[in-house]
């Protein structure tokens, strides 16, 4: 049995590609396991607060007020329920070439220092480890390859941060030209799950 923690960002409710993808996804890892546990983090719905001054000691330095202690109080729920996860399923939109300001706020609160990652002689070292993680990418346009490539900041900014905590084993699924219109949208969809099928099928066999 296995946890698989899964993070939706997504702001488009019911009519989200990322989180009929993200649901796709979890449907394939319990295939191989019904009994794992899974624990949903909806940011889309239930929004994690942006760091402000009155917060942002609660997770860079000592708190002492309320909302400081609030604010920790919050990071430490958000790093156990990754600490305790085996696998993380990620549903990212792309939105202005990056990812949800609601995803930038959850890290922004898991990426704490001497907690999940802290700095030594040799640089910074993750202290979050043995975690696979999928993160299922939607885009409007393509940029996986072409001119467009450069200007993807969605997929370069989740590997570096989840690298940067210690989680090293991540794969990633596009759905692209979801603004192309309804056929180039459902041919990236068909795509995206080809993909996850690959995915989920080899973690899965590595997991046992």
């Amino acid at each position: 049995m296995r946890r698989i923690l899964v993070v939706n960002s997504s702001v488009s409710g019911d009519t989200s590609v990322s989180r009929s993808l993200v649901d796709y996804a979890v449907k394939r890892l319990l295939e191989s396991d019904p009994d794992n546990i899974v624990v949903q983090r909806d940011l889309g719905y239930g929004p994690i607060p942006h760091l402000t001054p009155a917060t942002v000691a609660g997770i860079r330095g000592v708190a002492t007020t309320p909302d400081e202690m609030a604010a920790q109080a919050l990071s430490d729920q958000l790093i156990e329920e990754l600490r305790a996860s085996d696998v993380i399923v990620f549903g990212v939109p792309m939105y202005n070439w990056s990812v949800p300001t609601s995803l930038r706020a959850w890290f922004d609160h898991v990426l704490r220092p001497r907690v999940t990652f802290a700095y030594g002689e040799d640089g910074p070292k993750g202290l979050i480890g043995g975690k696979r993680a999928i993160v299922i990418q939607t885009r409007g346009g393509v940029y996986t390859e072409g001119p467009t490539k450069p200007i993807d900041f969605q997929e370069p900014y989740m590997r570096q941060l989840l690298g940067f905590i210690g989680i090293k084993d991540v794969a990633f699924a596009h759905a692209e030209r979801i603004g192309y219109g309804p056929e180039a949208r459902d041919a990236g969809i068909v795509t995206a799950k080809s993909e996850i099928d690959g995915i989920t099928a080899r973690m899965m066999s590595r997991l046992h």
